[in-house]
């Protein structure tokens, strides 16, 4: 049996809302012979009446008053479907990714990256993998070693640095075994540190790089951090000086032809200013702990 389609039912809608062929013409711009033959081949599909045909217009028939009702109920689907695929791709989005230490630094300093009033949708993420940038599932990444291939902008930003860290409460004669990333893990020198170094006196290891502070500040042991990462959390304390070996640089990295997209361009450039402006305390000249950091803010209040 051959079903009624979209086209017909909204066409038959739009007749039973203004009552008549001309209403319906005038609103769809189709002429009212040509709605006429449409509804009665609906009618002839649907083996129904739906009109109640006169000189006043067209009046629902019992049927058609059913029908009315379910395709209404079809429309406001059909309209929430629109809306929805309308937001999607009402603005650009701006997708960024950062290397796993420095992830947490973009998600704090989001705010600075897209205003309310921008033109676009930020997308920020973890760089999994390198060839997440080649395979086009991101606009910018935060990098720790320059690209040695593919057609991308490249913009030196800065360094990391770290330092070891043990839990604020320890006493400072203690003798702390070690915690360290896994080695599959290891992608840097700072991440094949404690191993490389002090491979008999890790007793704890983790795949999550995020649970590092939280074992360092609960007595699991000492080990290493990014200083900006660890010199905020008051639950820490650091055990000597940056370890300068292991300090490495920032990269920008973009696709050479999507740089120049507006978007891009704009959280490109505020990425920069945002390392820049925080130079000293990623570089661990300048800790800033967030213990300070809320006290400057309450004074301020």
């Amino acid at each position: 049996m051959a079903e009624a389609s979209w086209d017909d039912l909204q066409l038959f809608y739009v007749v039973a809302e203004t009552g008549g062929l001309a209403g319906a013409a005038q609103r769809t711009g189709i002429s009212p012979p040509t709605i006429g033959r449409r509804m009665l081949a609906l009618e002839r599909t649907l083996g129904r009446t739906l009109f109640l045909r006169s000189h006043r217009g067209y009046q629902l028939a019992h049927d058609g008053e059913i029908l009315f009702e379910r395709v209404k109920a079809m429309q406001a689907v059909a309209n929430g479907i629109s809306e929805w695929h309308g937001n999607a791709f009402a603005l650009p989005i701006v997708t960024t990714a950062a290397e796993r230490w420095l992830a947490p630094f973009v998600a704090e300093n989001a705010g600075h990256l897209r205003d309310v009033s921008d033109p676009y949708r930020l997308c920020c993420s973890m760089l999994e993998e390198p060839a997440g940038l080649s395979r086009r599932g991101t606009d910018i990444a935060l990098m720790f070693e320059r690209p040695k291939s593919g057609n991308l902008a490249v913009r030196p930003a800065g360094r990391l640095a770290y330092t070891i860290y043990r839990a604020a409460a320890s006493a400072p004669g203690d003798d702390l075994p070690w915690i360290s990333l896994g080695t599959e893990m290891a992608r840097t020198a700072a991440d094949r540190y404690v191993f490389e170094h002090h491979e008999a006196g890790i007793f704890t290891w983790t795949s999550d790089r995020e649970l590092m502070p939280s074992l360092i500040a609960n007595g699991a042991g000492r080990g290493i951090l990014p200083v900006y990462l660890g010199d905020a959390d008051p639950r820490l304390k650091r055990e000597g000086g940056v370890i300068g070996e292991v300090t490495h640089p920032v990269f920008i990295v973009a696709h050479d032809d999507e740089r120049h997209r507006s978007e891009v361009r704009t959280v490109m450039d505020r990425i920069a200013a945002l390392l820049k402006q925080h130079e000293q305390r990623l570089c661990g000249i300048a800790p800033v702990t967030a213990f300070a950091a809320i006290q400057k803010s309450q004074k301020r209040l």
